[in-house]
C-alpha cells in the first residue's frame, strides 16, 4: 500500500493565543514537512485547491513544483484540483511541466471541491456546476491522450488541431478522480478507467464501502481491470493516544466549527471529536499502533492501495507536525506495507 499525506495548507488562528504565522513562514514550514515526508520514505504528496482565507493553497502546482526542487522520491499530486472552475489546457500544462521537473513524479486528483469561492471569483455559473465538471474532465483526457487537441465544447472554447505542450516526462500523466458521497460520481469514475480517491471525514468507514463498490464495478462492466483506490483521511499522530487527542482537538474545533457555522452544523466538543477517533470513526487521531490498528480495519472492508493522511486539520504546531510525520513513516508505514500486501 502506498502512503502519504494532504493538506490544503490551513494557515487557522492558534486555538490559544488567536494569531496567525505569516503565509511566508507556513510555507517555508511546509517545505519542511515535505522534505521530511520525502526523507522518511512516505510514497505521496498531495496539495488541495482553496480559495478561502484560512487556505494558502490556490495554486498548487506552484507549491508542488518548489516541493520538486527539494524532494527526490515523492510522488507529487494535487489533492484536489477544483476543475470545474479551472482550465483544463493550463492544468495539463502545469501538471505536465511539473512532471518534468519532477522527471516523472507529478499526478493529477481531480474533483469537484468542498467549497464553491473559485466558481463566482473565476465568473463560472453554479447553476453549470455539474456540467462543467463533467466537460472539463473529458476535455483533461482527451488532452492527455492526443498532443493534438480538437474539441468542441459548450462551456469550454472550440480547439481545432492545436498542440497542448509541454508533454509530460511520463509517458501519461496519472489522473486521480475523488469522490465523497455520490454514488454516480463513484460508478462513472471506474468505467472512464479512473484511479479514485474516497474521502472519508465523517461517519463510518464501512458506509462507504458500497462507493468502491460501484467504482469496481463501474470499471468491469466497461471491460478495465482492478483500478487503484485511495482512501483519504483527516488524522494525526504522536508518541501516544492522549498527547495526539489534546493536540489535534483545538486545531480540529477551529476549523469544523468555522465550517460548521457557514452550514449549520453545532460546535464541536470533545466526546464527539474522541467518538470520531475510536476504531470504527473516521478520524486518524492516536498512537502509531491505534493508527496501524485502523488502517488495517480499513484495508479489511476497502482493499484499497493507498492511504493518504491529511495532519493539518487547522494550524498544529509545526514542531508537533514534523514528529507526526516521522511517526506515520517510520512506524507506522513499514507495519501497514507489510500487512497490507496488494
Amino acid at each position: 500500500m502506498e502512503l502519504g499525506l494532504y493538506t490544503f495548507v490551513e494557515n487557522t488562528p492558534d486555538s490559544e493565543t488567536g494569531t496567525k504565522l505569516h503565509p511566508s513562514e507556513r510555507l517555508k514550514n511546509l517545505m519542511e514537512e515535505i522534505e521530511l515526508a520525502d526523507q522518511a520514505g512516505l510514497d505521496v504528496v498531495g496539495i488541495g485547491e482553496h480559495h478561502r482565507e484560512e487556505y494558502i493553497s490556490s495554486a498548487p502546482a506552484v507549491i508542488l513544483a518548489a516541493a520538486a526542487s527539494r524532494t527526490k522520491h515523492v510522488r507529487l499530486s494535487s489533492a484536489v484540483t477544483v476543475l470545474g472552475s479551472e482550465d483544463p489546457v493550463r492544468v495539463f500544462q502545469q501538471y505536465a511541466t511539473l512532471d518534468l521537473l519532477s522527471e516523472g513524479r507529478a499526478e493529477i486528483m481531480i474533483g469537484r471541491g468542498s467549497f464553491i469561492e473559485s466558481f463566482p471569483l473565476f465568473g463560472y455559473d453554479l447553476n453549470n456546476y455539474d456540467e462543467l465538471f463533467e466537460e472539463k474532465l473529458h476535455q483533461l483526457l482527451e488532452i492527455g491522450e492526443n498532443e493534438l487537441l480538437n474539441w468542441k465544447g459548450k462551456h469550454t472554447p472550440d480547439v481545432e488541431s492545436r498542440g497542448v505542450y509541454p508533454r509530460p516526462f511520463q509517458e501519461k500523466l496519472s489522473v486521480w478522480r475523488a469522490v465523497g458521497g455520490t454514488p454516480k460520481s463513484a460508478y462513472q469514475t471506474g468505467v472512464l478507467g479512473l484511479p479514485m480517491a474516497l474521502a472519508i471525514i465523517g461517519g463510518y468507514p464501512e458506509q462507504f464501502k458500497p462507493m468502491a463498490d460501484l467504482h469496481r464495478k463501474g470499471a468491469a462492466d466497461a471491460g478495465h481491470e482492478k483500478l487503484p483506490l485511495s482512501i483519504n483521511s483527516h488524522g494525526f499522530i504522536a508518541d501516544n493516544s492522549q498527547d495526539a487527542l489534546d493536540t489535534a482537538f483545538p486545531a480540529f474545533k477551529v476549523t469544523m466549527d468555522k465550517i460548521g457555522k457557514e452550514r449549520g452544523w453545532p460546535p464541536m466538543n470533545r466526546d464527539q471529536f474522541e467518538a470520531s477517533c475510536t476504531l470504527r470513526g473516521a478520524n486518524m487521531v492516536g498512537s502509531p499502533q491505534e493508527v496501524i490498528d485502523k488502517i488495517l480495519y480499513q484495508y479489511e472492508i476497502f482493499g484499497h492501495d493507498r492511504f493518504l493522511l491529511q495532519m493539518s486539520v487547522g494550524s498544529i504546531p509545526h514542531k508537533e507536525l514534523l514528529r507526526s510525520i516521522e511517526l506515520f513513516a517510520t512506524e507506522v508505514a513499514p507495519i501497514v506495507r507489510k500487512e497490507a500486501k496488494i
